[in-house]
């Protein structure tokens, strides 16, 4: 089966999520279409990650690391699609965070989410305690760019950030950011992935293929 193929496939997984959610608020009840609709995804990959790791580093298309990154980016397609359900879960205080945890995230206590704060990849996240991240800040730890060679690469890790951290409004973190203790980075930073941002500066982390 080719890796396209397998690609398309895959993409089902959205779509079924969405049809089997409608399905049961019309034929069940609310309260089971919402159970679907946020417990399922994060749950079934949980299952996926057990029985695949994820390979973090860099990675060609078509690899089989990039293929078992793509399958566990289907499920979540539904939130990064519609952001609007993540917003609803965060005017709960702690319920964010929670479900980040049910994920496969490690996510401190007391950490503020401002509105509009973007989570491509809800498994990657190392958040230590009492984090501030500010309103339209990006966590994305995946990223497909060019290499020297002009070939098209995959770029995936945990983004990790450390206790008291104040990341500020619309900065965009990509895969393997580290952000130590104590550090704040100012509004619209942009980390190229694995960087390390220590005392004020960004310095590149080294990479894993």
């Amino acid at each position: 089966m080719s890796t396209r193929l397998v690609m398309l496939l895959l993409n089902l997984v959205p779509l079924a999520h969405a049809a089997l959610t409608l399905w049961i608020g019309c034929a069940v009840a609310w309260w089971g279409a919402v159970a679907c609709l946020y417990l399922v995804p994060p749950l079934l990959l949980r299952v996926l990650l057990l029985a695949f790791p994820l390979v973090h580093g860099t990675h060609p298309p078509g690899s089989r690391a990039f293929l078992i990154w793509w399958a566990s980016s289907q499920p979540q397609v539904i939130f990064s699609r519609l952001p609007f359900l993540e917003e609803l879960l965060r005017f709960v205080p702690g319920l964010y965070s929670l479900w980040l945890r049910l994920w496969g995230s490690k996510v401190g206590r007391l950490t503020y989410w401002a509105p509009g704060v973007r989570v491509l990849d809800r498994s990657l996240l190392r958040i230590g305690n009492d984090v501030v991240l500010g309103a339209g800040a990006r966590l994305c730890a995946h990223v497909v760019s060019k290499d020297a060679e002009g070939q098209s690469v995959l770029h995936v890790g945990p983004i990790e950030i450390g206790d008291r951290c104040r990341i500020g409004g619309y900065a965009l973190l990509s895969p393997g950011s580290v952000v130590d203790a104590d550090e704040e980075v100012h509004i619209c930073a942009l980390f190229p992935p694995f960087t390390h941002w220590k005392e004020g500066r960004r310095s590149k982390l080294a990479t894993v293929s």
